[in-house]
Order: structure tokens, then sequence, then C-alpha cells
């Protein structure tokens, strides 16, 4: 199911900017504007996704996300003006994100204790899709006609119905429960985890170095074959489906989580100087120096895809998962809406020492991990019910070995 709908997925990162420009002959401007406010929307529709998913089951907010993701993008074929294009990318984007804040409960429950491996594992088969997704959608770039990018819209449509399909397999689980007396939106009023979800959106805009950033610093900032781009982004890809597992088997407590983090910013800040010293030096050493950059941001992608996971899983309370890991995307779901336009002034406008900064904000979010993680800790009594505290010793989620 993963791989069906992370192949669409792919297709719509690719070409879904091609498709409503050179096809649907929307300005680049308002295909911009839109793409925004979708990502804003998302936001939203990933937190109702979660309380939906405690209250309804993660299984029918799966499987209707899928479904509504099928329909907005078979919607893109009649789609002429700006209003009709905002409101089928808004629906789209919903779609998705909602899918993956419903996943996160199905992982724990097939995972038997050890969703960490098992999100690894798709984790790894969500990269291979993507990478399927862009290669046929890098074919209907080169043929760059109306006939192809409608044939891909509507591949697209078929991988999500072809995910839904498979969904049925999944066993049906129980709606959560309300446990407790209190606000029904704890996970809004819990600071410590609030924190932790802006500190792991702020190191979520690396999902967007390498599609915004490097591709525009190549080209106009660095003597490297133009080739480079592309390959920047296979290197990446191949690096994340091999490693990602291994990366994710030792991310078994908070404390190491925490420390994954913290890594990952510090991987993240040498990729970025990395990045800066490739400017101004001969092709063949800006090529050697972008790969081990571009291999350094990938291993800081590892380890905050382990940790970042680990967090919002663990100090999330059994009696409001789905609502917690919504909010929790609230940071990813930001960094997609505005990393671009701050990769775009930071590293392109500021040029080097935009990526010094850049690399200075990562580090400064995974250094503030681990003090965010003890504060959190220290609190969960404030959200967490006490027979859910009582429990946790006897069926822990995550085994400590």
């Amino acid at each position: 199911m993963t791989l069906a709908s992370s192949t669409g997925k792919g297709i719509f990162l690719t070409s879904g900017v091609l498709y409503f420009t050179r096809a649907a002959r929307i300005p680049a401007q308002e295909v911009g504007i839109g793409l925004s406010a979708a990502g804003i929307a998302s936001v939203v529709a990933g937190i109702c996704a979660g309380y939906l998913s405690d209250r309804r089951g993660p299984r029918a907010v799966l499987m209707g996300s899928l479904l509504l993701g099928a329909l907005a993008t078979a919607a893109f074929l009649p789609v002429h003006g700006f209003w009709a294009f905002l409101l089928v990318v808004v629906a789209a984007t919903s779609a998705q994100s909602s899918l993956l804040v419903a996943r996160g409960p199905i992982i724990n429950h097939l995972a038997e204790g050890r969703p960490q491996e098992l999100r690894a594992y798709i984790r790894s088969v969500t990269n291979i899709g993507i990478s399927v997704g862009a290669a046929l959608a890098g074919w209907a770039a080169q043929a760059d006609t109306v006939g192809t990018y409608r044939q891909l819209v509507l591949v697209n449509c078929g991988c999500f119905l072809a995910a839904a399909a498979l969904a049925f397999r999944i066993p049906r689980m129980a709606p959560i429960r309300q446990t407790t007396e209190g606000p029904r939106w704890t996970a809004l009023r819990d600071r410590p985890y609030l924190t932790l979800a802006l500190l792991d959106g702020v190191l979520s805009i690396q999902y967007r170095v390498l599609t915004v950033a490097v591709p525009l610093w190549i080209v106009g900032a660095t003597s490297a074959p133009r080739w480079a781009v592309s390959a920047a982004v296979v290197l990446n890809t191949v690096i994340v489906i091999l490693f990602q597992v291994r990366a994710s088997r030792r991310v078994d407590s908070l404390r190491a989580a925490a420390l994954t983090l913290r890594r990952s910013g510090c991987a993240f800040l040498l990729a970025c100087a990395a990045m800066a010293w490739a400017s101004g030096i001969p092709p063949t050493a800006a090529l050697v120096v972008l790969g081990a950059a571009v291999a350094v941001h990938s291993v800081g992608e590892l380890w905050q895809a382990a940790g970042g996971f680990e967090v919002s899983n663990v100090l999330a309370p059994e009696h409001a998962l789905g609502q917690y890991l919504g909010v929790f995307g609230v940071g990813m779901g930001l960094a997609e809406s505005f990393g671009p336009a701050l990769l775009t002034w930071l590293c392109i406008g500021w040029g080097k020492p935009g990526w010094f900064v850049l690399g200075a904000l990562f580090l400064a979010a995974g250094l503030g991990a681990p003090r965010a993680v003890r504060w959190a800790e220290a609190t969960r009594g404030l959200y967490t019910p006490q027979d859910e505290l009582g429990a946790a010793p006897q069926t822990p989620r995550v085994p400590a070995g």
C-alpha cells in the first residue's frame, strides 16, 4: 500500500508544478501561491485527521484519505482556473497529510512492540515509490505534451486507488475511548510536545534542501555539471533506502532519540558548510564536495527521521495517539509551506553566508532537542492518565532492548 501511494506522491512532487503550468495553463506565480496555501491547509487537516483517527479508528481515516487523494487527483484534469486549482490542490495535500497521520497508529498496531523498525522499513519503501514516481514524471517532462501530462494524472489517480484497495486488507482497529475528563484537544495544550514538534519542524526544512536549494545552487553558483542535480537526489534516495532500517535499530528510548536528533543537527551544519565550499572551485572538485555534502546530509536525514518518530510516538499518550501525531506534523507542515521561500532567500539570495546561517539554524534545533525531551518526560503526568502511567511498565510500546 505504501509503495502504491508513495509512487503517486512521487509523481505529484516531481510533475505537479509542470502539469498546472504547462497543461492547465495556470501562471507560475498563482501555482506557487496555491501550493503554499495548500501546505497551510494540510497542517489543519493533519490535526483533524489525528482526532478522527482516535475517535473513528485509523483504518477508516486511512482509507478515506486514499480515496480523497484519488478523487482530488482525477479532478486535476478539468482544472483551468486559479480557484478550481486551489480547491483540488488543497484536497490533494490534505489527503496526503491525513494519510501520514493515520498511518502512525496502524504501524503501532501491526508492529507488535517494534514500531521503530517497521517505520524504518516503510520509509525505505516510501523512498522507492517516490523514485518510481519521479522516473515516470521524468518521462512526461521529456515528452512535454498536454496528452502526456494528462496520462500521468491518470496513473497518479490509479496509484491511490490501488493503495485504497490494498488498505482493505489492514485489520480493523477499534476507536480509542476517551478515558479522562478534561479538554479534548490535549495535544494543543502540551507545551513540551509542541516545542518538540516545532524543533522537528525546523529540522524538517532539510527535506527541501535537496529539491529547492541544491538544484539552484548547483546551476547558479558552482561549476559542477548540471547532471549533478539528479545525481544528488539519486544518492540521497539510495542512502535512505539502504540504511534507514539500520539507523533506526538503536533508537529505542527517548534518550537515544534526543541524542540522535542532536547528531542530525550537527550533520546538517556540516552538509551546509560543504555546500557553501562547493562554490568557486574547479568542476571536479565541486562535484566531489557536493557528493560529500549530500552524503552527510542524507545521514542527518536518517537520524532525524528515526529520532523524530521515536519522540513523537513514545511521548504521545495512548488515549490521544492520533491527535498527538497530527499535532507533531504541524512542524513538518510549516516546513513544507515556508521552507522553499526561506531556502531561496538564505541560500540563493545571500549565497555562502546564507548556507552557514541555515546550518546554524539546524544546529540550534538539534541542540535544543535533548532539553525539550527532558522537559516532556518530566511533565508526562500532566497529560497522560494515571491508568496509562501505571500500565506502561507492563505494556511498553517500544521495548528498551
